[in-house]
């Protein structure tokens, strides 16, 4: 039995019984280095072992080396909030554990700021870039960010200014617990303060530019947000197609033909959980759907080249959407046969060939075929007239699970 026990920056003082005793009787503690500086030397005779870098790939060897010795694991606050925890969970199994957590910094942070920690959504940017903060922006909301290093609020405080948050408030919490702790508050547009302590935690206030697009969680953010050649679904049909494709937490989607990368895009931004590959065979437009991923906050989309060729050895996934490459030899029954059962595929055609392939498919293997119509006011002289969009025809349809 591993014991991961949490410990706070106001360290040796701040354990409970149970954690004390633990550490107390370990024979090797494993924490970073200022974890391990916590605990007194009177307390603990154990051997003291630092975090290599990078640590995931040498944990089982770690493991390995130490089994069957009284191992106690350091780890900042809880254990299960962006920890060690986690990781150790999914490489030996709850089992093998036994959890002893603190409060966390998202808690604590709540607590000096009155905030209702239940209602405050937490972003943390440790080994992720930067832009995830982006999606969960919106006026009046309330932020947590758990920081990489000391200038992630200086850093942080440049991207709110670039997106149209210049004016919300940002306050740095150090050393939360601690008798180092420090609380720092700014405006972001008006951020100046030097980089401090790398244990920190940041608190935003979000303030919107009211003259600036909203860009909410939901599908169908402007057009004018994409940069690129064109090659994009509109705003109503990327709407109507990610509804289709009814995104859920966790799942994953392959973007085929992803053109400037809207509904891998959009399909990332309704759920933190959410992950897509997107599948371009023109460079260019893998360039592009990369930089609008980064600029709409969701970074992590995977970008391969030209399908089906590049489906080898890629997970398998919950939904597939078919927007290039439709008529393709071959292209239709690849992706269906690595949609996983019980999954959903949906296709757009704008040509009457594509359209009639369209039919055919949906004879064979069932689903609802729609046709969207979609119109838009435009000046005509000094009136305004309807000028119509492209038909688009969309296929949907559930691989059976049996």
């Amino acid at each position: 039995m591993i014991v991961v026990a949490g410990i706070g920056a106001d360290g040796w003082d701040g354990l409970g019984g149970p954690a004390r005793r633990a550490i107390a009787d370990a024979q090797v503690l494993l924490g970073s280095p200022r974890q391990l500086d916590l605990i007194p030397a009177a307390e603990s005779t154990a051997e003291r072992v630092a975090w290599p870098s990078p640590l995931v790939p040498a944990l089982p060897g770690l493991l390995n080396q130490y089994a069957g010795r009284r191992v106690c694991v350091l780890a900042s606050g809880d254990p299960m909030f962006y920890g060690i925890g986690v990781t150790l969970t999914r490489l030996v199994g709850a089992e093998a554990l036994r959890v002893l957590p603190q409060p966390s910094s998202a808690s604590l942070a709540c607590a000096r700021l009155g905030w209702n920690l239940a209602e405050t959504p937490v972003v943390s940017v440790v080994g992720r870039r930067l832009e995830t903060v982006l999606p969960e922006l919106s006026d009046g909301r309330r932020i947590l960010v758990l920081s990489s290093d000391e200038r992630t609020p200086g850093r942080l405080a440049e991207l709110l200014v670039r997106n149209a948050f210049g004016e919300s408030t940002l306050t740095v919490l150090e050393q939360l617990g601690g008798p180092a702790e420090l609380l720092a508050t700014g405006v972001a547009a008006n951020w100046q303060r030097s980089p401090g302590d790398p244990l920190n935690i940041v608190a935003i206030d979000c303030v919107a530019n009211p003259s600036a697009p909203r860009l909410t969680r939901l599908p169908g953010l402007p057009d004018a947000v994409y940069a690129g050649d064109g090659q994009l679904s509109k705003s109503e049909i990327r709407t109507l197609t990610v509804a289709a494709l009814a995104p859920a937490p966790g799942e994953l989607l392959w973007d085929v033909g992803g053109g400037s990368g809207t509904i891998a895009i959009e399909w990332c931004r309704t759920h933190p959980g959410c992950r897509a590959l997107t599948f371009e065979r023109v460079e260019t437009r893998r360039k592009q759907i990369t930089e609008n991923a980064a600029a709409l906050g969701v970074p992590g989309i995977e970008i391969h080249g030209p399908a089906p060729e590049s489906f080898a050895a890629l997970p398998d996934p919950n939904a597939i959407f078919l927007g290039g490459g439709l008529t393709q030899d071959g292209m239709f029954t690849a992706c269906w046969q690595r949609l996983r059962p019980g999954g959903r595929l949906v296709a757009n055609a704008v040509t009457a060939e594509s359209e009639a392939l369209l039919t055919t498919l949906c004879a064979e293997y069932g689903g609802t075929l729609r046709r969207f119509q979609i119109y838009r006011a435009e000046p005509l002289g000094g009136f305004t007239a309807w000028r119509p969009q492209l038909p688009v025809t969309q296929w949907a349809v559930v691989k059976p699970v049996a």
